[in-house]
């Protein structure tokens, strides 16, 4: 039951391509969605872009996650730097990521460096500011206990600060999650030469369109398995506040 609402659209999609109430060149049948999927898997295309997709993802968004918690944790803790680098984080941080693209290309060119430095500039802000807001919320008592038995700055850190911070940090970096995949596809889209949105605006420029829906389903697929995987992981982490 859960998942009825994802098979009632995937049967109106087929209804809707074979009575011709949508044209097949706007939305092909998700039959031939599906063959296409299974074509694209057969020659390798589907993995082979699907593996470097991922990598700039994955290295984008570890980046960010390791930078962004640093910094934000590290902005709670101690005034000076929350006073630099605050207005930076708020200066950028309604600024559309995808205007960063065009300068990562003119920095780092049409490879992998320019996809996973616009993925980590892009989720490093809401990484550190989940990190910031989880660490300013800490209990004020737990930290004068620790300053009072003689704790060092790194041991705040890490037995106060850090714990804290852990909740808004895991919701920050499942924000960051989902803005991944949407600046992965937006900057293969417009300049790469492999990855999924490589191929998606392939094969749409080739009037492939069974084949473009398919890698469309893929990414979004996969952008939904690892929210759930996300999810998971999140409920272990934070068991401990039960």
């Amino acid at each position: 039951m859960r998942y009825l609402p994802i098979l009632i659209l995937a049967l109106a999609w087929e209804a809707a391509a074979r009575l011709d109430l949508v044209s097949s060149l706007a939305l092909p049948p998700l039959t031939e969605v599906a063959a296409a999927w299974l074509g694209l898997l057969s020659d390798g295309e589907l993995l082979a872009n699907g593996l470097v997709s991922i990598y700039r993802g994955a290295a984008g968004l570890a980046l960010a996650v390791v930078a962004g918690g640093g910094l934000g944790v590290a902005m709670a803790s101690w005034r000076p730097l929350d006073v630099l680098v605050r207005p930076l984080v708020e200066l950028f941080y309604p600024l559309p990521k995808s205007a960063l693209i065009p300068v990562t290309v003119l920095w780092l060119g049409l490879g992998d460096g320019s996809k996973i430095l616009l993925i980590f500039l892009g989720c490093m802000i809401p990484v550190t500011i989940g990190a910031y807001n989880g660490a300013r919320g800490s209990d004020r008592a737990l930290v004068w206990s620790a300053y009072s038995m003689g704790a060092s700055r790194p041991r705040m850190l890490w037995d106060v600060y850090v714990p804290s911070a852990l909740p808004e940090l895991l919701n920050g970096v499942r924000t960051a999650l989902a803005l991944s995949f949407i600046l992965l596809v937006s900057s293969e889209l417009i300049s790469a030469q492999r990855g999924f949105g490589y191929l998606i605006g392939y094969l749409g420029d080739t009037g492939y369109y069974a084949g473009m829906f398919a890698v469309v389903l893929t990414v979004a697929f996969l952008g939904f398995a690892a929210d759930r995987i996300y999810q998971t992981l999140m409920r272990w982490l934070l068991r401990w506040r039960e």
